[in-house]
């Protein structure tokens, strides 16, 4: 019997071995870590161009630059495809107009999961969901359904026994914040703590996730050009301010943000959630009062801040918490609303061409120049200029139907401008001047229109989850004419100053 427990003893440790060595062999390699711990550098890849490289072309950019992370505002079927097999990671987006459904029903959310996530997952490597963007700033107010939203997605996640790999967050912008400087004051504003901030962060600590930021120092910067240095936007030599509360020093504007952001959650209790920097950046060119956007101020500003990030430094208040940041955008996007500088986030032309050179990878950081000490970045020759939106142009765009989109989505944004929308569709009821053409295209490119320019064409007010672009020309169905543009664009993000 000795001999015989012996025997099983040791086959038992023989198979503990095998499964052991298995696991460690074919599943961990499967295992990402979910936002790194080292510093990391993604990429905003935004599509609202007429001119912008195919999925698959944009798929072998990314991976000849070593861009491992991409964040996406949709779930575009042709790009998640194409990121299959190719070891990027992506957060994608699930767009502010669809946050009422997703809040009130998780069927919604089940098949939303179903459609748009289990098809691609796990060959296309989900990072996160981004329920909703820059929500508090929405101006359908959909702020109320955020969390039931997110909490919704998450619970489907759950069911589909994906929630482990795959975290769910949303992007804020600055503008959430009450008060931002100093930066040990940071604050939230005082109608949103209740209703929203404490839930959501609640929600992102119960579930491990991260709270997304969206901070552009260009932004502050140029509103604030008499209280703001350049060297201290760009990260390059300065001598710094010291927050009079804490006595620590900041050496950039960005810090500064991001570190408000911190104190407003320390202040709620929340110094444990960990912050994501969904979108920064620099434009390369902008209107004659955009102050700071060129092409050098861009590549300092981009190039400083991935010098900063793959070093592994977190910010003052955080030192020991390195970044992870998506820098915006990948392309120059000629179909973006508002002012120029809206059309030249870009790192890359459409022709694939880079605006200036800056690394993206620690190996990348050997033979790129040092512009902390106002260095330029070698500027890439400019590619012609039908890229570009003719000035005489800006400004003046109009929201359509992606027949590519199929009539389902169609339809469904349709359904929501015309209804809770609130876009004034009577000209397409029947009888009424724009019923015909009697089509799915025709009558969602009106709908769409309406309510792109009740709002002021605002950013994101033209995606309906990628079944709506922004074009330069005004439309025309038939013998219907849209009505004229109308509105002001801008970002509401002016924070980080006196």
């Amino acid at each position: 019997m000795l001999s015989s427990r012996k025997s099983q003893t040791m086959e038992f440790h023989k198979r503990s071995l095998y499964f052991l060595c298995a696991f460690l062999f074919f599943v961990l390699p499967s295992i990402r870590p979910v936002f790194s711990d080292s510093g990391t550098v993604g990429v905003n890849y935004g599509r609202l161009g007429n001119d912008l490289p195919s999925p698959p072309q944009v798929v072998q950019l990314l991976k000849a630059q070593g861009v491992t992370k991409v964040k996406l505002y949709e779930t575009d079927s042709t790009v998640l495809s194409a990121l299959s097999g190719s070891g990027i990671s992506v957060v994608v987006g699930l767009p502010n107009y669809q946050l009422s459904s997703a809040a009130s029903s998780q069927s919604f959310t089940d098949s939303w999961i179903q459609s748009n996530i289990l098809p691609y997952h796990p060959n296309t490597v989900f990072e996160a969901i981004a329920v909703g963007n820059e929500v508090f700033a929405d101006p359908q107010n959909t702020t109320s359904f955020l969390v039931p939203a997110m909490k919704n997605v998450y619970a489907s996640l759950v069911k589909y026994g994906v929630a482990s790999s795959i975290k769910v967050t949303s992007p804020i912008a600055l503008s959430a914040l009450q008060t931002s400087y100093p930066s040990s004051s940071g604050s939230f504003k005082a109608d949103l703590v209740e209703p929203v901030i404490t839930p959501m962060l609640n929600f992102l600590k119960q579930t491990g996730s991260v709270l997304m930021v969206n901070a552009y120092p260009f932004l502050a910067y140029t509103a604030n050009t008499d209280k703001i240095s350049l060297d201290y936007a760009l990260f390059r030599d300065n001598s710094g301010n010291v927050d009079p509360k804490n006595g620590l020093v900041y050496k950039s504007l960005f810090d500064a943000q991001i570190d408000a952001v911190f104190a407003a959650m320390n202040a709620l209790g929340f110094n444990d959630v960990k912050i994501v920097v969904s979108e920064t950046g620099w434009p390369s060119k902008g209107d004659e009062n955009e102050v700071g956007a060129s092409v050098d101020n861009a590549a300092a500003y981009n190039g400083n801040l991935v010098r900063r990030v793959l070093s592994g430094v977190g910010t003052p208040l955080k030192p020991n918490e390195p970044l992870n940041v998506y820098l915006f955008a990948l392309f120059n996007e000629n179909a973006k609303p508002g002012p120029s500088s809206e059309r030249n986030y870009g790192l890359f032309y459409p022709n694939e061409q880079k605006v200036y050179v800056i690394p993206f990878t620690v190996e990348g950081l050997a033979g790129a120049p040092n512009m902390v000490n106002g260095s330029k970045s070698r500027v890439v020759a400019q590619p012609p200029s039908s890229g570009d939106v003719p000035s005489s142009n800006v400004g003046q765009t109009w929201c359509v139907a992606n027949a590519g989109a199929g009539e389902e989505k169609l339809q469904q944004g349709l359904d929501y401008a015309c209804g809770e929308g609130g876009a004034d569709c009577r000209a397409i009821q029947p009888g009424a001047t724009c019923y015909d053409p009697n089509t799915v295209e025709a009558h969602a490119s009106y709908a769409f229109n309406s309510y792109y320019q009740r709002n002021a064409r605002g950013s994101g007010t033209c995606d309906f989850a990628g079944a709506a672009y922004v074009v330069t020309q005004p439309p025309k169905f038939g013998g219907c004419d849209f009505f004229p543009t109308s509105g002001n664009e801008g970002r509401d993000r002016l924070v980080g100053v006196r």
